[in-house]
C-alpha cells in the first residue's frame, strides 16, 4: 500500500474566476459594465457593473460596452460607469444623520391644548416652509419659491 498525496491535475483549470468576464463570445476581457434591455419601452440600458449577475443582463468589457448599438427603432440609455462602486458622499451622510436627529427630537406642544371645537394652527401658520407632514417626514417649499 502506497501513501499518496493529493491528486494534481495535468491541465490547470480557471473555471472559476472571481471576475466576472464579457458576456460576448469569446471575449475574455473583464467586465465593467451591465446591459439590460427594457423589452416594453424599446430601450437597452447600459450602466455601471451591477453587483451580482442576474440571468437577463448581459455583463460588457470596456471595448463592447463602447460599441455597443441598439436594434433598430429602440433607445440606448448609457448611464455613467464610474470606477468603482458609488460611495454615499458627506452631504449625504450629514443630511440622513440630521433626518434622524429631527425625528428622534421630541415633538413641542402647546402650552394650552384647544377645545374640542378649536382647531389648532395649519401647518403652514406652525412653518411656512413646511407644505405638507406624513409621520416624520415633512415636504418643504423651495427657498426659491
Amino acid at each position: 500500500m502506497s501513501r499518496r498525496g493529493p491528486l494534481k491535475s495535468a491541465v490547470p483549470s480557471n473555471v472559476v474566476s472571481p471576475v466576472r468576464r464579457c458576456s460576448r463570445t469569446a471575449c475574455g476581457r473583464p467586465a465593467v459594465a451591465t446591459l439590460t434591455y427594457v423589452y416594453a419601452d424599446s430601450t437597452a440600458v447600459l450602466g455601471p457593473l451591477a453587483t451580482y449577475a442576474e440571468p437577463h443582463c448581459y455583463d460588457l468589457c470596456a471595448e463592447h460596452s463602447e460599441r455597443l448599438t441598439a436594434p433598430r427603432g429602440w433607445d440606448v440609455v448609457r448611464l455613467a460607469v464610474g470606477n468603482g462602486p458609488a460611495r454615499p458622499s458627506g452631504d449625504d451622510l450629514e443630511a440622513l444623520a440630521n433626518a434622524v436627529r429631527e425625528a428622534a427630537r421630541p415633538q413641542e406642544r402647546p402650552a394650552a391644548a384647544p377645545g374640542p371645537g378649536a382647531l389648532g394652527p395649519s401647518v403652514r401658520e406652525a412653518n411656512p416652509m413646511e407644505v405638507a407632514r406624513r409621520g416624520h417626514l415633512r415636504v418643504l417649499r423651495s427657498p426659491d419659491s
